[in-house]
């Protein structure tokens, strides 16, 4: 299971949601769908924005957990 830690990425940079929406240039539903976990993908280019908007790599906001249900 792919774990997304967008909104502890956007709290150390003090930006919104909204804010980084409008930086990638991507919709503010998609970009919930994806700080939600709901999104089934993501588009390396979509990913790499992400990144560079917040200063980040894949890594600091993607995490592999296994399932335990």
């Amino acid at each position: 299971m792919i774990e997304i830690s967008l909104d502890a990425m956007l709290a150390k940079r003090g930006m919104t949601l909204t804010q980084l929406a409008a930086a990638v240039d991507i919709t503010l539903a998609n970009l919930s769908i994806l700080k939600t976990g709901k999104a089934k993908a993501v588009r390396f280019s979509t990913l790499a924005k992400i990144c560079a908007v917040l200063e980040c790599q894949p890594g600091d906001i993607l995490h592999y957990t296994t399932a335990t249900n």
